[in-house]
């Protein structure tokens, strides 16, 4: 029997707290996700502030498991538990990309770039 690698076992509580994101996204979220939503990036489904286990990811494409993460003046802080997040997701097969919300903010067509070429290896 084939078993997928994926973490399971998302809680009420963190689908609540993924709902809550989605409401209050950042302007950096929010611009990047008026790029992404409607499957505007060559015909690919993202979906905004997705549980998967017990972490919420700002943007996931099923198809490719890549997920998008942007990242606000907190993640200064926070680098090794990012780190460590990002190698635990990789373990389980996603690749997980990086920006800045100045990245989003002032050079969205270079984002949208590396997510096109990310998305169409």
């Amino acid at each position: 029997m084939h078993h997928s690698k994926r973490i399971r076992s998302t809680t009420p509580e963190i689908a609540a707290a993924a709902k809550r994101l989605r409401k209050n996204m950042t302007i950096a979220e929010q611009t990047l996700w008026t790029a992404l939503k409607a499957r505007q990036l060559d015909g690919f489904k993202f979906r905004a502030q997705h549980p998967i286990g017990r972490f919420i990811v700002d943007f996931y494409c099923p198809a490719c498991r890549l997920m998008i993460e942007i990242d606000g003046a907190i993640h200064d802080t926070q680098l090794d538990y990012d780190i460590a997040r990002t190698e635990q997701l990789e373990r389980y097969g996603y690749q997980v990309l990086r920006f800045t919300n100045d990245d989003v903010i002032h050079h969205l067509s270079d984002v949208l770039t590396t997510i096109r070429q990310t998305v169409t290896k």
